[in-house]
């Protein structure tokens, strides 16, 4: 069952909202102001709600952000100077040219909605490993985009290339099957410029498409996260359990900027991590977290957002899980063993994740209708292979793929 996503700004006259026969429902992305501030999806009967009953639908689900958004708005507004850096944004990809075009193309648009000059901005596509030049043609026929190839697999090795070749103080990543916001940019500038000591700027990731039972089940549990309210992370923030460990709250790798200079002093990502087949997981946790460890500001920024077009077949949606619990629990392995001063709050973490995933196991295995057995299964397994020496599984993995490009 699909259902049809709408954007709707209160700022603006609210429209009827009408879903077609093979709808079931819709995602809701709400603005004010052309500022995102909430996104739900929801089950709808009846199928055709005019403007105050889509107002009214609004308000149920989304009246805290719309609360807080307009509390913000009464503060005064704060004393900011500062100008914005030069900006890289890498699309590290293999093999999928279309989904590659799709992304410049709302780059530009963003680009030009925040009247960013070409001097201040580049678009880097880091091609990983390709099998053939279509995505080379593709990116060489733009006259903004710089193309680069790394030969190595694996997606960390393909963000250290972008580390190595980009020109802009900031370095953000975007996915190739993600487009961003025509707010995108102008988000990025504003937290950047309110925020000048921060190292890393993330942003919440909401669906391309819910074409599919898969893609509407993904978004039901969660998502990459519809985080939309402006947070701070610093060394201040003991308050958060198991802080900082558990990376997952702070962003994905999907959408994600930081400061080049620190990525450097940190000697970038850790490339036996987010290898391609094998372990397609756990770089952005792990470089997440390396920067809140080391004592960086981290910033969440409601503006800064992107659609990401999730998994549509189900069996995807299962690996998907598989990856995310292996990604997971690998990277807390990693850090469990190179971090002993944070051990008692990585065994926490590690041993809450594995409670939570199987409570989520029983609840539907026992009837929950808002997530299935197997797909918990699956989580759930692939956290017990990433516990279990996934991690130096990969590094003799990537010594033996460095070897062979040496």
């Amino acid at each position: 069952m699909r259902y049809v996503l709408a954007d709707l700004d209160l700022a603006q006259p609210l429209p009827s909202l009408e879903l077609p026969e093979d709808a079931g429902g819709a995602g809701v992305l709400v603005r004010l102001n052309d500022r995102p501030v909430a996104f739900f999806i929801t089950a709808l009967q009846p199928r055709r709600l005019n403007p105050d009953a889509v107002r009214e639908l609004v308000w149920k689900n989304a009246w805290i952000n719309i609360t807080l958004e307009l509390l913000r708005r009464e503060l005064p507004p704060r004393d900011v100077v500062g100008q914005f850096p030069r900006v890289t944004v890498a699309i590290c990809t293999r093999d999928h040219p279309a989904m590659v075009e799709r992304a410049i193309h709302s780059l530009i648009v963003s680009a030009q909605a925040a009247a960013i000059e070409g001097g201040q901005f580049e678009i880097l596509v880091v091609d990983n490993a390709p099998s053939d030049d279509r995505t080379a043609k593709i990116a060489k026929s733009f006259e903004s985009v710089r193309y680069v190839c790394e030969p190595k697999p694996g997606l960390d090795f393909a963000r250290n290339c972008a580390l190595a070749e980009a020109s802009g103080e900031i370095l953000a990543f975007v996915d190739d099957d993600a487009v961003v916001d025509r707010d995108w940019l102008r988000g990025l500038r504003k937290a950047w410029i309110e925020n000048p000591d921060a190292a890393a700027i993330t942003g919440p990731v909401i669906p391309y498409e819910l074409e599919t039972t898969a893609q509407v089940l993904f978004e039901a549990r969660g998502g990459f996260g519809h985080i939309f309210e402006p947070r701070r992370f610093g060394p201040d923030c003991r308050y958060i359990r198991n802080y900082p460990c558990n990376a997952g709250f702070f962003g994905a790798g999907c959408n994600m900027a930081f400061s080049r200079r620190v990525l450097i002093a940190l000697g970038g990502f850790d490339e036996a991590l987010d290898t391609g087949a094998p372990l397609p997981g756990g770089g952005d946790l792990d470089i997440l977290y390396r920067i809140l460890r080391a004592g960086y500001i981290l910033v969440q920024e409601p503006r800064f957002l992107v659609r990401h077009q999730d998994r549509r077949e189900y069996r995807q949606l299962r690996h998907q899980m598989y990856t995310w619990g292996l990604g997971m629990m690998t990277y807390a392995a990693k850090n469990y063993g190179h971090d002993r001063a944070h051990r008692g709050d990585f065994r926490c973490m590690i041993l809450g994740w594995f409670r939570e995933t199987a409570k989520m196991m029983f609840n539907s295995a026992v009837g929950g209708r808002f997530w299935k057995t197997d797909l918990a299964c699956y989580e759930f397994w692939g956290g017990i292979v990433g516990i279990c020496g996934e991690y130096g599984r990969s590094k003799r993995r990537i010594a033996r793929i460095r070897k062979r490009f040496a």
